[in-house]
């Protein structure tokens, strides 16, 4: 009788975990569906639905099944960040269109049990999935629209900032210029974003100040996503003997200005020309973060070429000038403004810039999703433009993005013949989405149109609303 029991249990619990699966590919299947995935896909398997099942088998693990379980809260977010208005309405009205098309039963509108679900949602799943499309994407996109067969990366840093609670401005305080009370808590991202691509590969998040809390630090926490043989285009800040030793160390060549503060003697060094000469670095003195035993293995200089173009002095490890010549390092270097129009796309058209949620570790979610979203929206904007032959970096992200969100709810639905020709209609239109050609393109940076003449805060929201009751009274 024991036996009979136990063996019934396994049995109900075999049961389960085959429905649980079989909802999770269902959901995958969903989500692919969403970003043009229904037919063949040209670029092999950089969103193969195998490893994505394994990823979210080891992240999701055992779960209840709920209105809301892990991928379907997952799946809600992403369409949340993809919104205009990002509210938590729409993602839980359409929770419940989706239920009553399926034939289930009808779930509350309340907006309180999805919010507690995006809790229970672990931070890993969507960081997990935001580097594995970024490294696919990158390993797709490098033979296709690299430089000279070598992969090319942007690094830098921005920042975002977030409702102004306790515990947001005790993780990420806000500027020291601003009196408490009157400011919001600042993060400072850095982020490692493919040139061929435009997808983020890596990612750091930290506080704007701080012990280690600066862009160089963060480039030393995505670095190891670089591989050997890599080309890193970064801007002065990271132009010092240390970031370019350890990027050397992983056989990375980086390009990026000058720092202002090192003065540069062309005729010193091995002398190409009059403004292009090898030069050694000679190791500086041993840096705080770093320990006694890892400076005594550090080499004594390093060899850097210094090269002046546009009265733009370039640092690089790139030494010959048979490898590149200055025109085409100028050229080169100039490819690093990608990641200020990247970021801008982050900021701007995904509405970035000010986060919503109201706990540290609600904030490392979204940013997570959003990174997420951005790498799925490219991964579209890859395979539309392989398909119509042209480079990636000419097509509109932000048009991408509306065709996808316009697609959606019916890539979802029909047979498929009929999805098929709708993904194949979906990557044909972000195809068409070209950027028009604008060289010599000058914009000022000013605003034309005038904000309202209200004065600015200079007392916290709640001695203000005192303020105004004590007048009325």
């Amino acid at each position: 009788m024991l036996f009979k029991d136990k063996n019934r249990f396994s049995s109900k619990s075999a049961h389960v975990h085959s429905t649980k699966f079989n909802s999770l590919q269902h959901h995958l299947q969903q989500l692919r569906l969403q970003f043009a995935q229904a037919e063949p896909d040209p670029l092999g398997d950089a969103f193969n639905p195998h490893e994505l099942a394994l990823i979210l088998t080891e992240e999701i693990g055992c779960h209840r099944q709920r209105i809301y379980p892990p991928l379907v809260t997952l799946r809600l977010f992403i369409d949340q960040v993809l919104a205009p208005d990002q509210a938590c309405q729409e993602a839980v009205s359409q929770r419940l269109i989706s239920r009553m098309a399926s034939g289930q039963t009808h779930c509350s509108l309340n907006t309180g049990p999805y919010c507690k679900a995006r809790q229970r949602l672990s931070l890993r799943l969507p960081q997990r999935l935001c580097k594995h499309l970024g490294v696919q994407l990158e390993r797709c996109a490098a033979p296709l629209w690299g430089w000279r067969g070598r992969a090319v990366k942007l690094f830098d840093a921005t920042t975002v900032s977030m409702p102004d609670t306790p515990l947001n401005q005790q993780t990420w305080p806000q500027s020291g210029r601003q009196q408490p009370g009157l400011g919001f808590p600042i993060a400072r991202i850095g982020a490692l974003i493919s040139l061929s691509s435009g997808a983020v590969i890596d990612y750091a998040v930290g506080p704007m100040k701080g012990k280690c809390s600066g862009e160089q630090a963060l480039l030393r926490v995505v670095s190891p996503s670089l591989c050997r043989c890599d080309i890193l285009l970064a801007d002065a800040l990271h132009s010092t003997w240390w970031a370019v030793q350890m990027l050397r160390q992983r056989g990375v060549d980086v390009v990026m200005p000058n720092d202002g503060k090192r003065q540069v003697d062309f005729t010193q060094g091995r002398v190409h020309t009059q403004a292009d000469h090898v030069v050694w670095w000679p190791r500086p003195a041993r840096a705080p973060w770093i320990t006694g035993a890892d400076y005594e293995q550090m080499p004594a200089g390093l060899w850097v070429r210094e090269v002046k173009v546009k009265g733009v002095i370039i640092v690089t490890t790139l030494l010959e000038p048979v490898q590149i010549s200055p025109e085409e390092l100028g050229r080169l270097y100039a490819m690093r403004w990608n990641i200020e129009v990247d970021f801008r796309t982050l900021k701007t058209a995904m509405n970035m810039d000010v986060l919503r949620c109201k706990s540290p570790s609600m904030v490392e979610k979204e940013i997570a999703v959003y990174f997420l979203t951005y790498n799925l929206v490219r991964w579209a904007m890859v395979r539309a433009a392989r398909l119509a032959q042209v480079c990636v970096r000419e097509l509109s992200f932000t048009g991408a993005r509306r065709l996808i969100r316009v697609f959606a709810c019916h890539l979802s639905e029909g047979l498929r013949e009929a999805r098929d020709h709708l993904a194949s209609a979906l990557l044909k239109g972000i195809a068409r989405c070209v950027l028009p050609k604008r060289p010599g393109r000058i914009e000022p940076r000013a605003k034309k149109r005038r904000p309202k003449p209200l004065p600015l805060l200079t007392v916290p929201r709640s001695v203000a609303r005192a303020q105004i009751r004590a007048q009325r009274a």
